[in-house]
């Protein structure tokens, strides 16, 4: 892992840093003095301007140093971790962090006699960029180990308990073959490495060591008495629920886990409790715009930064290396266009071989094939009949191409402006000679997917923007569901303490009809006085019929103004039937008004679901899911998608 990053002037400043080790002065200081000053043949070329990954090296008292410089301005880029260390994007974010750091201070950096910026705001482009090339490079470099002798006999004896050190004893009642049950989940198992043990016990077989230790009756002649039963295990009982939802037996087992639990006596004092949910920094993930809380487009300006600086860099240098976006470029679906120059123009035969390889590079995204084929289709539309250049020319088309075809299918027919058309309903003009009345908005989806986790999200961004929103339990079968949304809503309710805003739980229990509900909670709403209504479903396969035509009496029953479908970005090429069902399941005249992807974080550059569903329904994605926390949701960004499905694979 990383051990300190630096920003620093040649005069010795430090612009910036962020540190995860204690590194010590000297390593650093060492560095400027034989690269910048003392200039050592060993070290050559440190005022070059080259990357980091054209720059040596440079290592000091079992740390390496990567490092870029920018010589107009006088300002170096370090990034300090452990040789022991193989990290592979270490590179790539020292030139990255210098082109964002340029791009956002360089009119500062240029005013006279400037000495130091103030970089305040620095750490969030910084996380940013950490957090992407850490998901791109897998998180796969790990710490070598260090004195560690790996057994080749696979008889010999399992490792000690985690935790302990040489010379120290197991603690009573852990056997040394055996780890100790810890309470932190997250605690690294060290049962995966091999120790060899000195001594006549390491040439013992596996079998003869546990013959030895066994606590088991030697082997009976028929002289002894009856062997012990062993005791009974008890048999559990089946539990029967009522109609409400509830246990029709009190067997004393706790069933609400929701329940306030005070933990101590200073806690039942102050009147906390545990777990409490902690306060969210506005700032990190939207901004005040005109009055309102708006929600920030994920990686938009930070792409835009490195683009600029990749442009300037491709400019400067007129070198024949492809163009394309920064990170990704378009390596991988341009070198096949390599023997597509000449001064020719390009046929259909010319661009099959492309077209394939493309297609095939879009699938390993997670792209539907129907959908890839669509996009291909629209590249190779705007690709016959150009007249080829030079390679650098062609490469540049291709990418223009393909991002135009992207755009295209990935852009909203119709903008969204979901607080206006908020305010237009609750607080209609009196020009328009509108009742004022809640609105509603619903969220549908397939098991698992995470529909009351977004719906919390989303309510948590109304909650920003001073907004009364109503949450209605609509789903009514899954047991657990009404009580998740109550966790929600309680801690929603302590944020909103903070924040501004108010929040309610409408719910009648279990076996319920669903459509029912969602229709008395928009009367109560409006009765109550409420601004928003959010109304959560019950999941449902969007292959079962029975299940998704109860969907179009919930429409007709609640009269949602949206309806937004939660897909998971993990699900692949299954999207496209389900975006399709359910889009085709509110009876006529009604249809899906948008998505929301979920798990975006897990799946790194492969986004290929959310082309799947706007290729499917032609329907557009509203927000993407980054996150657990409630303020982990995202404008949709048409930018940040298409740079992840050109990412090189």
């Amino acid at each position: 892992m990383l051990d300190t990053f630096e920003i620093l002037t040649t005069s010795g400043v430090v612009l910036w840093s962020r540190t995860y080790a204690s590194v010590s002065p000297t390593v650093v200081n060492n560095f400027i003095t034989d690269v910048f000053i003392e200039e050592k043949s060993s070290v050559a070329g440190a005022k070059n301007g080259a990357s980091a990954a054209e720059n040596p090296p440079y290592k000091h008292d079992q740390h390496t140093l990567r490092w870029t410089f920018e010589k107009e301005l006088g300002i170096i880029f370090v990034a300090v971790y452990r040789s022991l260390l193989h990290i592979s994007w270490i590179d790539k974010l020292v030139d990255n962090i210098r082109a964002i750091f340029v791009g956002l201070y360089r009119d500062e950096l240029t005013k006279p006699n400037t000495t130091i910026v103030e970089c305040l705001t620095f750490d969030q482009y910084f996380d940013q960029q950490l957090r992407e090339l850490e998901q791109a490079g897998g998180k796969s470099d790990t710490r070598a180990l260090k004195n560690e002798v790996l057994s080749e006999d696979t008889g010999d004896e399992p490792p000690s308990p985690p935790n302990l050190t040489r010379g120290q004893q197991a603690p009573r009642g852990v056997s040394p073959g055996s780890s100790p049950n810890v309470s932190r989940p997250g605690t690294p198992s060290a049962s995966h490495l091999l120790v060899a043990k000195a001594g006549p016990v390491a040439k013992m077989s596996r079998r003869a060591r546990k013959m030895q230790n066994t606590t088991s009756a030697p082997a009976s002649s028929g002289d002894e008495g009856p062997a012990r039963k062993a005791k009974a295990k008890p048999v559990k009982r089946g539990r029967k629920w009522d109609a409400d939802g509830l246990a029709d037996e009190d067997d004393g087992v706790q069933l609400d886990y929701s329940v306030h639990t005070l933990a101590s006596d200073s806690e039942v004092e102050a009147g906390a409790r545990p777990g409490a949910v902690e306060e969210v920094d506005a700032s990190t993930w939207g901004s005040q715009a005109k009055g309102k809380f708006v929600l920030r487009d994920l990686g938009d300006e930070v792409s835009s930064i490195l683009a600029d600086a990749d442009a300037k860099k491709n400019a400067a240098t007129k070198t024949d290396a492809p163009s394309g976006l920064v990170g990704t470029g378009l390596s991988a679906i341009g070198g096949l266009f390599r023997n597509v120059v000449g001064g020719k123009v390009l046929t259909k035969q010319d661009l099959d071989k492309a077209m394939k390889g493309m297609e095939e590079h879009l699938l390993k995204k997670n792209v539907a094939r129907e959908a890839a084929v669509r996009l291909c289709e629209g590249v190779e539309k705007e690709l016959v009949g150009v007249k080829t250049g030079s390679f650098e020319s062609i490469n540049a088309r291709i990418q223009k191409a393909m991002e135009a075809s992207l755009t295209k299918m990935l852009t909203p027919t119709s903008s969204l402006d979901l607080l206006r058309e908020i305010d237009a309903i609750t607080s209609p003009s009196a020009t328009s000679l509108r009742k004022a009345r809640p609105y509603v908005m619903s969220i549908v989806g397939v098991n698992g997917v995470g529909k009351s986790t977004n719906l919390s999200k989303i309510c948590f961004f109304l909650l920003q923007n001073k907004y009364k929103v109503l949450i209605a339990a609509g789903d009514t079968f899954r047991s657990g569901a009404v009580e998740q949304l109550a966790v929600h809503v309680r801690n929603l309710k302590e944020l909103t303490a903070r924040e501004g805003g108010q929040v309610e739980l409408y719910q009648k229990g279990y076996g319920k009809d669903a459509a029912t509900v969602a229709k008395d909670a928009v009367a109560y709403a409006a009765q109550e006085g409420f601004n928003v209504v959010l109304i959560d479903t019950a999941g449902r396969r969007h292959n079962d019929q029975r299940l998704m035509s109860s969907l179009e009496k919930f429409a007709k029953f609640a009269q949602p103004d949206k309806i937004l479908m939660v897909g998971e970005a993990l699900v692949g090429t299954d999207s496209v039937a389900q975006a399709r069902n359910f889009n085709a399941a509110f009876g006529s005249g009604r249809s899906l008004d948008g998505f929301i992807i979920s798990k975006c974080d897990t799946v790194g550059d492969m986004v290929g679901t959310l082309v799947s569903i706007v290729h499917a329904t032609n329907v557009p994605v509203l927000f993407v899911g980054v996150g657990q926390h409630y303020s982990d949701l995202r404008n949709f960004s048409v930018k940040w998608a298409v740079e992840k499905l050109l990412s090189s694979a």
